[in-house]
Order: structure tokens, then C-alpha cells, then sequence
């Protein structure tokens, strides 16, 4: 199977972790599954993903404390491989584990996916238990010294013993019986870990030998650029950015981690943004909360985002959208560039402005992102002549050549504006987004 067919286009969905931390249920994903099914399946989003520790029995109980708790019961099967938490999802109880959930997901027309995390359960090292395929027991592939800073549910495989590789392949035997269509998994992209690239490896690996088509996406960030051909070669998603939050400087951050991996986006290969953390947030945090950018900051964001195509998965509680959040996320002229477009460039980055082009798939139609930086209103413009510029430049990308034929279109995608020029006056920390249409 050739891994970049199973995502043509950057994934779309919603994630649990930025509103739900570690205490997502069941009835929680199904809530927020329905309305993405009934408001934004239309619009393109279709994954439905449960972050982390859905196998942990106690997730969010001390969280005063702890975020991830040492040493907590988890559900296992006999073979090593962790299992969802009864008590927060009773669909999979007597060893169902997550396929009534998946089929549910998928009865509405849409994907379902999991976090999971480097490695193999401390809890079965610990207690010896066995591997799927062979005799030796999880305490034999284990590697002790390969432990996640900042998690401690896993130790890393022992890379080096064939049987690590069985694990794998029998977590993912297990994942496709279920019917994952995504996986998430942690602690592996940024390379914390010296066999992180083997099992970067291993695990697409394992995936190929399901004959499912299962996206496979890498965390934490920022992802390492001179690894990038190991990314595009065995993953489908990587991220670039730790975790990213609803603050300006997240945001700001990522106009140079985007330049710097503009040139590795492609079909199947995506460079991750992180999740849009808008609307509700926080509720499996302690504190809820609603998203602290202002409506220009989240209009920039959405601007990046789909000018650089990257995956959108929504953070927040899907139930809980107001409509001018909900707006945003759905605009259909924002959003059909991360589908069809292609040859995205900054053009230029200083301390108040950004520039960003793209094309679309169909001749003679461009891009133009505007994303004022600074903190008050500021007027950019692109004259017709630097526009002629900006298109050589994306065609010198993507190699077709000079154009000078006639402007017949300029439409701002935000506001639905028809314009004479590109740009005008742009609110602080704002943005526009052009189509240009070529004669």
C-alpha cells in the first residue's frame, strides 16, 4: 500500500485533548461526533480522534498533582497491548475494546482515530506479560532507559530484538480489527527518544501489514527538518510546533515554522500545524475557558493554516460552537485551499507584515495571504505589477512559467468582497486572503 493514498488531502476533524485532556468518555466523543456528522462533516472535517490515556483507569483524577498519573492501573489484554477504560467507555467492555465506538463514528459517515503512545506499557514489563507471535514476554523487547520526559505510562522497544517489531504489528493488528482509521502517536516526532526514527519505522511498517489504509500522524513537536525525508517516507503527519494554545505568540511562532517547511508539503505529507484551538478549551484541565485569541488572531490562523495546508482538527467542544466561532471554520472558499491548491511560499516575513502565495489546481487561479503582525491597523497592498511578481514566483515553484495575461478577478475569501486592488487596510494582528483570477 502506498501510504500517501491514505490522506490525498490534509486530514480534517476533531481532537479531545484541548477541551478534555485525559477524561474524555464515550458519551463525550458520540456528542461530539453527532454534531460534526450533522455542522461540519459538508465542510470537509471527518476525523474523529480520542487523545491520550483512554486506557487509564484513574486519567484526571489528581490533577491537582498530576496530569499523567506514575504507576496508575491501566486496561491491558493478555497480549500486552492496552485497552480502552471500561468505566469511561462500556462499549468496550467483555474485550471489544474500541470497535463499537469505531462503528458507531463510521455509521455517521465519518473516521475514527486514537492517540497512543512510543513504546509498550511500563505495566506489562513490569509484570512480564506476553507478545502476540512469540514467547518472549514484554519485559524482554522493553527498554527501560527509553522513558517519555514527560509521560510515564511506556518504556521504549528494544529496537535491536525482532520480537519489538511483533509488538508493534500486533497493536496494529488490533487497531485495524477495530476499525482505526487514524493514529496519533506520542513522544516520537521530535526524536526525545534515540530509537525514535526505527520506530517511526516500525510502526508504518506494522500499518502496511494490515491492509488498512490507517493515516499515521507524529507528536509532540517541533519536528526535526533534517529529518524530513524520514516524515515524508513513513508518516503522513508530523508536527512542527509543540503544543499550541490560544495565545498570539503560538500563532506568531508558527510564520517561521512554516517557511521553513513549506517546501515538504505534498500528497500524503503533511506538515502539522497542531489543533485550532478556538471555542471551549480546558475542561479536562481544571479550568475551563473560551478561546483568549481575538476573532483577527483566529482569522490569521485559519488563514496560515489553509494557505500552507496543513491537517485542521478542531480543538474545542464541538456542542458548545457559537456561530461566529463556527463561521470561521466552515468558510468553503478558506478551506478549498487546503484540497486544491498547491506551491504555497511566503513571500515576504518582517516585523509587521507576512506575505503568502499559493495556486489553485485550476489554471490561472492564485492565492494571496495579507497577515498584519503588528499591534494596530495597517494598510498592505500589493500593486498589479508585484502581483505579476508574486505569481512568477509560484510558478517558478511549481514550474509553469511566466503570466501576463489580464487580472479578471480579485475576491477577498474573508469578508466576500469583489476588489480592484489586493490588499487595503488590515486590523492588528489581522489578515485577508485573495483569489486571483488570471485571463
Amino acid at each position: 500500500m502506498n501510504k500517501n493514498y491514505f490522506a490525498k488531502t490534509p486530514p480534517m476533524g476533531w481532537n479531545s485533548y484541548d477541551y478534555y485532556d485525559t477524561t474524555v468518555t464515550e458519551a463525550d466523543i458520540k456528542a461530539n461526533a453527532d454534531y460534526m456528522a450533522e455542522n461540519l462533516k459538508k465542510y470537509g472535517y471527518e476525523y474523529v480522534v480520542v487523545d491520550i490515556e483512554w486506557y487509564a483507569e484513574d486519567a484526571g483524577s489528581r490533577r491537582d498533582e498530576y496530569q499523567y498519573i506514575p504507576f496508575g492501573k491501566v486496561e491491558m489484554d493478555g497480549y500486552s497491548r492496552l485497552m480502552p477504560c471500561v468505566h469511561r467507555f462500556p462499549s468496550a467492555a467483555d474485550g471489544r475494546g474500541f470497535k463499537p465506538l469505531a462503528d458507531y463514528i463510521h455509521s455517521l459517515g465519518l473516521k475514527f482515530g486514537i492517540h497512543i503512545m512510543r513504546g509498550i506499557p511500563r505495566n506489562a514489563a513490569h509484570m512480564g506479560t506476553a507478545i502476540k507471535g512469540t514467547d518472549k514476554s514484554a519485559s524482554d523487547i522493553a527498554n527501560a532507559y527509553s522513558i517519555c520526559p514527560w509521560n510515564p505510562d511506556m518504556y521504549g522497544l528494544d529496537v535491536k530484538k525482532t520480537q519489538a517489531q511483533l509488538y508493534y504489528d500486533s497493536i496494529m493488528e488490533l487497531y485495524a480489527s477495530w476499525g482505526v482509521d487514524f493514529i496519533k502517536c506520542d513522544d516520537i516526532c521530535r526524536y526525545d527518544a534515540d530509537t525514535a526514527e526505527q520506530e517511526i519505522i516500525m510502526l508504518q511498517n506494522a500499518i502496511q501489514k494490515t491492509g488498512r489504509s490507517i493515516v499515521l500522524s507524529l507528536s509532540p513537536g517541533p519536528a526535526l527538518p533534517e529529518k524530513a525525508w524520514i516524515y515524508e517516507k513513513y508518516a503522513n503527519m508530523w508536527r512542527i510546533t509543540d503544543d499550541l494554545w490560544d495565545k498570539w505568540e503560538d500563532i506568531l511562532n508558527m510564520f517561521n515554522r512554516c517557511e521553513i517547511w513549506q517546501e515538504h508539503v505534498g500528497t500524503g505529507c503533511y506538515p502539522d500545524c497542531d489543533m485550532i484551538p478556538f471555542g471551549h478549551l480546558g475542561k479536562g484541565f481544571g479550568h475551563e475557558w473560551t478561546c483568549n485569541l481575538t476573532y483577527d488572531e483566529q482569522r490569521t490562523l485559519m488563514s496560515l493554516w489553509c494557505i500552507f495546508r496543513s491537517p485542521l482538527m478542531l480543538g474545542c467542544e464541538l456542542t458548545l460552537l457559537d456561530d461566529k466561532t463556527k463561521e470561521l471554520i466552515t468558510n468553503e472558499d478558506i478551506l478549498h485551499l487546503t484540497g486544491h491548491s498547491d506551491g504555497a511560499r511566503q513571500i515576504k516575513r518582517d516585523s509587521d507584515e507576512v506575505i503568502w502565495a499559493s495556486r489553485d489546481e485550476k489554471a490561472g487561479v492564485y492565492y494571496i495571504a495579507l497577515f498584519n503582525l503588528s499591534d494596530c491597523e495597517r494598510k498592505i497592498e500589493i500593486p498589479d505589477e508585484k502581483v505579476y511578481e508574486i505569481i512568477d514566483i509560484i510558478n517558478g515553484s511549481t514550474g509553469e512559467g511566466v503570466i501576463n495575461n489580464p487580472i479578471s478577478e480579485i475576491m477577498e475569501l474573508w469578508d466576500h468582497r469583489s476588489c480592484d486592488k489586493a490588499g487595503g487596510n488590515i486590523n492588528a494582528h489581522g489578515a485577508c486572503l485573495y483569489r486571483i483570477k488570471i485571463d
